[in-house]
């Protein structure tokens, strides 16, 4: 039975220092496959919004252990149209 598995990690923007996430989906085929269908879905840094890929070499990257994740319904809303209340 395929599993999806959902990676994060954190490290330092180059622009701001501020925490960059980046996310990461891949697929095991059973308990004791190796993952496979690795798909970067992004990085960004909290702070300032830069789109940095990977951390510097002088950097820490932080990563978080994977979490199993169930796909869900895709919802054709646009983010522009989502408007959060402070």
């Amino acid at each position: 039975m395929k599993t999806q598995y959902l990676h994060l990690s954190a490290y330092s923007c180059d622009k701001c220092a501020g925490p960059v996430v980046a996310g990461s989906l891949a697929v095991r085929e059973n308990e004791i496959s190796k993952e496979t269908d690795i798909r970067q879905v992004g990085a960004i840094c909290l702070s300032c919004g830069h789109r940095q890929c990977k951390g510097t070499e002088a950097d820490v990257t932080r990563n978080f252990p994977p979490v199993h994740w169930e796909p869900t319904k895709v919802i054709a809303a646009s983010h522009s149209s989502t408007h959060w209340a402070n």
